[in-house]
Parts: C-alpha cells; sequence; structure tokens
C-alpha cells in the first residue's frame, strides 16, 4: 500500500510555483469567452464513469484526497472548541491504527477554514505541524459590506497568521458585465493579501451562465487569484461538474497564455468520497498530475473527511462503520 501510494500520488513538487502576479486587464480575450453549455453538461455526466479504481489504488487516492482537504467550519455557533477539536482532526484526520495499517503516518489535512474571528485559535492549536489556516473574508458570504472594510478584514485575518485568505467577489459586477470594475475589485483584495494566498470565491450558483463563470474565472485570474473557487458553500447550488470544468478549462487557458498555474477550489455539496475520486480524475485528465498537489488543487469540505475515513476503514477491515466512529471532533 505504502509504494503504491507513494509512487502513483505523492510526488510533491520539487520547485515552488510562481505565484500569480496577474496581468492588465485583456478585455478582448475577456468578451471572446464562450462557455457551449450542452457540450458542457454531456461531457459532465460522462465522467463518473470515465474512471475506476479498486482496492489499494482507490485507498491511495481517498488518501490524496484527504491531503487536499480545506476542513471547514463556518457556522454561526463556531467556538474555541470545536475550532481546536476540528484542528486536532486535521493533525490527525485518520484514526491512528487505519493509517498504520495503511503505512499512511503523518497524513494531514491541507488546511484548516474559519471566519477571521477564530483564526488565532487555529493558528495556535495547528502550530508546528505545518497546515495553514485559511480565513473566509470581505463580508463572506455576501460580499456586501462597504469596500473598505472588507478589505480591512484581510489585513486583520493575515495579521494574525492567516496563510490564506478566501474572498468572495461582487457577484453584480458579473451579472451586469462590468468586467473592468471586478477585476479592480480582486486586484485590491490580491494587494491587501499581501503575502497570503488568494482564493477567489465566484458564487457561480449566482452567477447565471456557465459563460459568466468563464469569464468571471478569467478576470479574477487576470486580476492575481492564486485559486479560483466555486462557492461558500451558503448558496442553494454550490459546486458541480459542468461548472468545475468550465472553471479549469479557464485555468488551463491562462496557463497556456500566460505559464502561471491557478489552483482550483471546489467547495460546496462534495461529501461522498466516489465524489471525490470523480473531481480527482478530472483535474487528472484536464490540467494533469501537478494539480493534484495542495498548492493547485483544494476540496472546501467538512463531512467529505467522515466518508473518506469509513471506506479506509472498510478497506482496511472488510465492514463498514457507523459514520460517528468518525467525527469530526
Amino acid at each position: 500500500m505504502q509504494s503504491t501510494y507513494s509512487n502513483t500520488l505523492h510526488q510533491l513538487p520539487q520547485v515552488q510555483e510562481q505565484r500569480n502576479d496577474g496581468m492588465p486587464l485583456d478585455l478582448d480575450w475577456v468578451m471572446a469567452v464562450q462557455a457551449n453549455t450542452s457540450a458542457i453538461e454531456r461531457r459532465a455526466k460522462t465522467l463518473p464513469g470515465r474512471r475506476s479504481v479498486k482496492k489499494d489504488y482507490q485507498a491511495a487516492w481517498l488518501c490524496k484526497a484527504i491531503s487536499l482537504i480545506d476542513l471547514t467550519t463556518l457556522s454561526g455557533d463556531d467556538s474555541e472548541g470545536r475550532v481546536r477539536r476540528l484542528c486536532a482532526k486535521a493533525r490527525q484526520p485518520v484514526r491512528a491504527d487505519i493509517l498504520e495499517q495503511l503505512g499512511m503516518t503523518g497524513l494531514t489535512t491541507g488546511a484548516v477554514c474559519v471566519y477571521h474571528d477564530m483564526v488565532e485559535t487555529a493558528v495556535a492549536a495547528l502550530d508546528g505541524s505545518g497546515i495553514p489556516v485559511a480565513a473566509v473574508s470581505t463580508g463572506f458570504p455576501a460580499g456586501l459590506s462597504p469596500f473598505h472594510l472588507r478589505i480591512a478584514e484581510i489585513g486583520e485575518s493575515v495579521k494574525v497568521g492567516a496563510a490564506e485568505i478566501d474572498i468572495v467577489i461582487s457577484r453584480r459586477h458579473v451579472l451586469t458585465g462590468n468586467w473592468q470594475a471586478l477585476y479592480d475589485e480582486m486586484k485590491a483584495m490580491r494587494e491587501a493579501c499581501g503575502d497570503a494566498h488568494v482564493k477567489a470565491i465566484l458564487a457561480t450558483g449566482e452567477l447565471g451562465t456557465l459563460r459568466n463563470v468563464a469569464r468571471a474565472s478569467l478576470v479574477c485570474m487576470m486580476a492575481g487569484a492564486d485559486f479560483i473557487k466555486t462557492s461558500t458553500g451558503k448558496e442553494p447550488v454550490n459546486a458541480t461538474l459542468p461548472v468545475t470544468l468550465t472553471m479549469i478549462r479557464a485555468i488551463r487557458d491562462y496557463q497556456e497564455r500566460t505559464g502561471i498555474k491557478v489552483g482550483y477550489k471546489p467547495a460546496g455539496g462534495i461529501s461522498k468520497a466516489k465524489d471525490a475520486l470523480v473531481y480527482l480524475s478530472m483535474m487528472k485528465d484536464e490540467l494533469g498530475d501537478r494539480w493534484l498537489q495542495p498548492d493547485l488543487f483544494r476540496f472546501g469540505a467538512s463531512s467529505l473527511l467522515g466518508d473518506i475515513e469509513r471506506q479506509l476503514e472498510h478497506h482496511v477491515t472488510g465492514a463498514y462503520s457507523a459514520s460517528w466512529r468518525h467525527a469530526i471532533g
């Protein structure tokens, strides 16, 4: 099992990717972007049946998925105790005896994602682990607070130790086609993040069309987004396969033109291990193995980890356990 994992999925990059410093807004490129919705949806329907992995290989892919999870709590009743338990789960995402049998000791999640008020607690709880803390910011989830307050919120989260900032764009700029305003907003937020990496949340379920999703993805990358992310997890429709296909093809086009690799984060609605496998296979097919590392791909999830842990226990023991045996905290 150890050799299967190491040889197929766990080859970490030897060099740090250049950050996306962005480029001037190219409206000709933006307006030329189209999205063939029917073709994208047909392709998306075929994805769950295109790749099938079993036994040790499936377990290896699921371990890879764990290493890509932004383990998240974004509830109004979050407390310091809950966040500390979440961080303990990030450090030890699967029971130690299961990981030992898989030969996967030392596995952690990709990051922990919390509201600003919980950043300091999370940073302290993760001290020495190497796991970064991501903070949702800029008036999450609606993004409708005054702009100067959204910028200030980013600075406050960076100041207390957030290494990644998940910002939300103003949907109205996309819906009205005001691409200059979206570019200027994203650029200002990128600058406010300083050395912290910025993930631009598009809230794709509220953008109306896949063409809008594609154009918004491109504009955010031009303005310097290190990641583009589907959703806040609070919209009626969050991550979907057609939206993912649209966004990662925008990432591919941007990389082909600029040479810069931008990350991708689907969030909301991904709760089953089998869904994670579909997303991983799509990333491998569309963008290549390089996008199977946590600096370029994350899952925004919480309940996903519990289902993956159940599948790994089944792989080791041959029996499914109750979900409560794998609680987050």
